[in-house]
């Protein structure tokens, strides 16, 4: 069984709110205060953990309306389960309700908590159950099996896998079928081992050198406190429980170990939960930032093997996770990302890919969008779903002068948010259609398509024909909030040699291609030559971008007028929600 969708109204800072799930791993990404803690404390509020965290809805938790700005009345969850098996539906009989027809039709589980309040009291409230308005009360029992593993983004795992009094340690392994089949069974081999070691203990105190030392010392005393009674040191009683609160957990030859391997150690221990044979309950796992205490390459690791286990049908495992790490967005599938943003999330799912099948949702990506941007969405692109806005370029030389020349016009795209996604070549549709959706929802991110028309040039001449079809071609990647902004001839190089900063871009070129004596005689010839030439004989874009970006800094404005520049200086506009919808179009 698996959640398969979360529906909020008048929780914190959404009023209505649906978040469907994939059955293995789900990513909720987004800025800071985006929600997505709200989503994993809905969950918990409704089914508890094995950690037996806390929870109880305060005032402050109830919505405040914009339009009176006081706070809703009542706030409710609707959790809804899929894919239960025989072994599970046994559990919530009653409560089940049934999708599909006949032999095809297939069991769900509907929960229900609403919470209601009166002026500053909050009114008694129950989980509930059931396909109807209302539902029916869940008792006890059923609620045993429904409770997910808990990983909070504040980890002190040091705490957790010490030994202590109602260690988390001693709770986790408690739950496995070799130590919990009859906690009190005498004849457990846990038992019997601390038992010979308590005989031994005990001798040693009784007739050891401990009974000269300590034992006959302390009786002495105990004698004048209390007559005829002496000491007797004890390891308690000998039940599983109490032998694995004497336990913690470590590494093999380390001491000291950090708060990163620590983290590692506490979350191999908790994910046992998910892997237990005799368990016909819910496999789900909650983790608060995964990065936390953990370093980008081990960040990989841990979410590259959580990943895997989802992937494995017979773990039937849920994860859901929150993070605000490129890294981790770099790995995932994308499929498996859910975005949060503006009180809504955005699931990047592939739909046909979604068990059960739920078209006309979500992205406009396509297959085989997902399988490009699987290889090539690296740790710098991923950066797109963090940001305010979004500039795509295709390739360096746009990357190092777009900053410069933001900075002139009084768009500062680091103030503003905004990202530039090097994407290194004219594949633009796969990496803009994640901000194109199906689902009616519009995502709202600024995003610049900067694109070359990269045509022929004959005699220092565009085909314009051929530049026509291509404009158009690029101009359909135009929609929802995506805007294309198209150079106006040729190349950006080419439009630097046309443009008002021609003299410091032939300045640069010529410092650039010292060694090209041409450049001093016959520049524009030249240039051509070496926009079309052989690979020894290219420009140096990324050398000449970087040098111009230099000298631009040091100018005291820019012309934004500039026809040729104008393209990268509205993209930039757009992007950081300067330059009007209607301009853009």
């Amino acid at each position: 069984m698996y959640l398969d969708e979360l529906k909020l109204k008048n929780f914190r800072k959404y009023q209505d709110l649906t978040v469907p799930f994939n059955s293995g791993l789900n990513v909720l990404i987004g800025q800071n205060d985006s929600g997505k803690t709200t989503i994993i404390d809905a969950i918990k509020l409704v089914i508890k953990t094995h950690a037996y965290e806390w929870m109880k809805i305060e005032i402050s938790d109830f919505h405040k309306m914009k339009d009176t700005d006081e706070r809703a009345d009542k706030i409710r969850f609707e959790l809804i389960f899929k894919g239960l098996e025989s072994n599970e539906a046994k559990n919530f009989i009653e409560w089940l309700g049934w999708e599909g027809e006949g032999k095809e039709a297939k069991p769900i589980l509907r929960l229900i908590y609403q919470v209601s309040r009166k002026e500053d009291r909050i009114l008694p409230s129950e989980v509930k159950a059931g396909m109807d308005e209302d539902g029916h009360p869940l008792n006890a029992e059923a609620r045993e099996y429904l409770k997910a593993t808990y990983l909070r983004a504040l980890r002190d795992a040091e705490n957790e896998l010490s030994a202590k009094k109602n260690s988390r340690l001693s709770q986790i392994l408690i739950g496995h079928k070799s130590l919990n089949s009859n906690p009190k069974n005498s004849h457990h081999p846990l038992i019997q081992s601390f038992e010979k070691f308590k005989v031994e203990v005990d001798d040693w105190f009784k007739a050891g050198e401990g009974k000269t030392e300590i034992k006959d010392k302390i009786d002495e005393v105990i004698g004048k406190f209390i007559n005829e009674k002496e000491a007797l040191f004890t390891f308690g009683k000998s039940e599983i429980k109490d032998i694995l609160e004497k336990l913690s957990l470590s590494l093999v030859g380390e001491e000291n170990l950090g708060l990163g391997t620590m983290n590692r150690l506490f979350m191999a221990a908790e994910l046992l939960h998910l892997k237990k044979d005799n368990w016909d309950g819910l496999r789900l796992c909650l983790i608060e930032e995964l990065e936390a205490h953990l370093h980008p390459q081990v960040q990989l690791k841990v979410i590259d093997y959580l990943q895997e286990q989802c992937n494995k049908k017979e773990n039937k495992v849920q994860i859901i996770l929150t993070t605000h790490s490129p890294n981790l967005a770099s790995i995932v599938d994308l499929k498996n990302i859910i975005l949060c943003k503006d009180n809504d999330v955005y699931p990047m799912g592939d739909p046909e890919s979604i068990e059960p099948i739920k078209p006309d949702k979500y992205t406009k990506l396509e297959k085989k969008n997902y399988g490009f941007l699987e290889r090539f969405l690296d740790v710098t692109r991923s950066n797109l779903f963090f940001a305010q806005g979004v500039i795509i370029v295709e390739g360096m030389s746009e990357e190092l002068l777009i900053p410069a020349i933001a900075r002139k016009i009084g768009c500062n795209l680091v103030e503003h948010e905004v990202s530039i996604v090097n994407v290194g070549s004219t594949a633009h549709l796969h990496y803009s259609k994640i901000f194109q959706r199906n689902d009616k929802k519009i995502l709202n991110v600024p995003v610049s398509v900067v694109a070359d028309l990269d045509v022929k040039v004959i005699d220092g001449k565009m085909d314009v024909e051929k530049a026509k079809e291509k404009r158009k071609l690029i101009e359909k990647i135009k929609d929802q909030k995506v805007c294309t902004f198209i150079a106006k001839e040729w190349t950006l190089e080419w439009c630097l040699f046309k443009s008002k900063i021609s003299d410091k871009f032939q300045e640069v070129v010529k410092s650039v291609h010292s060694g090209t004596a041409d450049f001093n005689t016959t520049f524009e010839n030249t240039l051509i030559q070496k926009l079309i030439g052989k690979e020894r004989s290219k420009l140096d874009k990324a050398a000449i971008a970087n040098q111009l970006a230099i000298e631009i800094e040091k100018m005291e404005s820019i012309n934004e007028e500039d026809e040729y520049l104008k393209y990268l200086i509205d993209a930039i506009k757009y992007a950081c929600r300067k330059l009007k919808s209607d301009e853009a179009n």
